[in-house]
């Protein structure tokens, strides 16, 4: 085991361009996952079931895996690395395995034993049918998902060695092995419920392999690290005490979640289901552009010691880091949001439009993407703040941000819900359901009506986005407290691309009108390739950074 190099700009580039690529590879596996679950269940109660009994226990790999790890673990094990303390590093990763290890063992198990009154509390809308299929998914994916944790510990000694694509790339077997089981069970005619419980049993199978896949390069780049457990070790205190607010940080973010789980379950049924669709296409951008980068920006920062380098001359080459991974995700994100609110129902039936999934889930989904499409920008530029926050010590600002987002989106979300779920999809376009402004969830008897969706969810996808601004803002004037740096969405060429944005939206609307009536696997890529092309050739004529190093790498690969 040997330090790494600190990487300089170009490098940075070219680590997060690996994990985008991971990332690419599994949220592609994740779309074919997901179309396999629209074929076999559309947006009904089974497919409700499935995702709550999911969603329940990412719970435990949110708040101990990749974004924790990668905040607390990552920068004490890389600047053990910059100093040549291989040994120290080694100790401490083998102790933070064993500690890890045991806390995601005892709280799978709190999970399993308890899963019915853990049902109860974050889904208490749910029929009794729902409930007991929702309580025996949870039990067999639970133990999968402690699986998916140590994966993450993987990631954090991967990504501090610069080793950066395999552990974004190997989701794609937990995605893989429930296709597989979808489509070998669903040929053979297995019914809605037994397939369900099957799919969870490829989940789990899938977390084993996902962790199973990376051990190897683990214990190469590590020297042949050893779990323990113990806090001796130089530096494990250290990743402890940035665990704790981490946690804390996450787990806010996280509790939002939840109470989106909570509050649709109040609505009807589908709702969780459409929330879910959306959100597969809707965090592709903030895995690509936002996370990639600023998992690469991470151990960088971590390794030259952010927190102390006040001078001006750090304080510049800090600011031009930021600025330009700001624009390089505005590049991507700008036009991701775009197409989301304008192309949203062409990409949605192109990727889900199969079996039992309809028409008018197909527009139930679009409103849901395009709602939570407000706040795509701000997530993606949050997650770089975030990182830069944590390079420098400080876990505890972005915890305290989280918590307020938390208090809006919950609010708004109550509010807005309840207004959304009056109006519905019917075979004549939007129609009113109900007296507003509404105070109460719509009885029980009507959430189970299918002719026509409500739009309850859209409702919570909105308040999402509004809060994620609140979240953004409040980060960005933490930096400059902690800085001294004013900085904005979209860097120092913001304005280009949203001129480009607008030559593309504009372009995105003729799409519309040309494509309309063809089929989505050909009128979707007509209106995609158009409406980037422009943006492209826009941003490329106005100057960004961005596009130009694109169409210079498309010249090379055309040679």
């Amino acid at each position: 085991m040997s330090p790494e190099p600190e990487p300089g700009l170009t490098d940075v580039r070219r680590h997060s361009t690996l994990v985008a690529g991971g990332i690419l590879a599994s949220r592609l596996a994740g779309f074919v996952r997901q179309r396999a679950i629209a074929h076999y269940f559309g947006t009904g109660s089974v497919v409700d079931a499935f995702n709550a009994a999911l969603k329940i226990p990412n719970l435990l790999q949110n708040l101990l895996g990749e974004g924790v790890l990668s905040a607390s673990f990552i920068p004490v094990y890389s600047r053990l690395l910059a100093e040549d303390r291989t040994d120290d590093a080694r100790r401490v990763a083998g102790a933070i395995a064993g500690l890890l290890a045991l806390v995601a063992g005892t709280l799978v198990l709190i999970g399993v034993v308890f899963a019915r009154p853990i049902t109860l509390v974050i889904a208490p809308g749910f029929t009794q049918e729902k409930l007991e299929l929702t309580v025996g998914l949870l039990r067999i994916l639970f133990p999968g998902i402690g699986f998916l944790v140590l994966s993450a510990w993987c990631l954090g000694v991967l990504n501090s060695h610069r080793r950066f694509f395999l552990s974004y790339v190997a989701p794609v077997l937990w995605n893989a092995a429930q296709i597989g089981v979808l489509v070998g069970f669903g040929v053979a005619g297995l019914a809605r419920e037994p397939l369900v419980v099957a799919l969870a049993w490829g989940a789990f199978v899938g977390g084993a392999l996902q962790f199973a896949v990376q051990l190897p390069a683990v214990l190469a780049v590590a020297g042949g690290v050893r779990p323990t457990i113990s806090l001796r070790p130089d530096g494990v205190r250290r990743v402890l005490s940035a665990f704790a607010p981490v946690v804390a940080g996450r787990g806010v973010v996280q509790l939002l979640g939840y109470i989106d789980l909570t509050l649709a379950s109040l609505l009807a049924a589908g709702a969780i289901a459409a929330l879910s669709y959306a959100q597969q296409l809707f965090l592709l951008p903030i895995s690509l552009f936002g996370m990639s980068v600023a998992a690469a920006e991470l151990p960088a920062l971590s390794g030259a010691h952010v927190e102390r380098g006040r001078t001006d001359t750090a304080l510049i080459s800090l600011r031009q880091r930021l600025d330009s991974s700001l624009a390089r995700i505005a590049f991507y994100v700008v036009p991701s949001a775009l197409v989301f609110v304008l192309l949203g129902d062409e990409v949605v039936a192109l990727l889900y439009r199969t079996g039992a999934f309809d028409e008018p889930q197909v527009d139930l989904v679009w409103a849901v993407l395009a709602a939570l499409s407000v706040g795509l920008v701000a997530n993606t530029s949050a997650r770089l703040l975030q990182s830069s926050l944590y390079a420098a010590g400080d876990a505890r600002t972005p915890a305290k941000v989280a918590a307020l987002r938390v208090v809006l989106g919950a609010v708004l979300g109550g509010v807005f819900m309840l207004q959304f779920d009056r109006v519905g999809l019917g075979a004549n376009g939007l129609v009113l359901l109900g007296d507003l402004p509404a105070f109460t969830p719509v009885a029980a008897s009507l959430r189970q009506q299918t002719d026509v969706l409500r739009l309850g969810a859209v409702g919570i996808a909105l308040a999402s986005g509004m809060s994620a601004w609140l979240e953004y803002h409040l980060l960005r004037r933490a930096l400059h407290r902690t800085f001294g740096l004013w900085l904005r969405a979209g860097g120092q060429e913001r304005a280009p691309i949203l001129i480009a944005a607008a030559a593309a939206a504009l372009t995105a609307l003729g799409a519309r009108a040309l494509v309309a009536g063809w089929r989505p696997w050909v009128a979707t890529p007509v209106a995609l390739a158009l409406t980037g092309g422009v943006y492209l050739a826009v941003a490329h004529r106005a100057g960004v950074g961005e596009a130009r190093n694109l169409v210079a790498m498309l010249d090379r690969a055309r040679r």
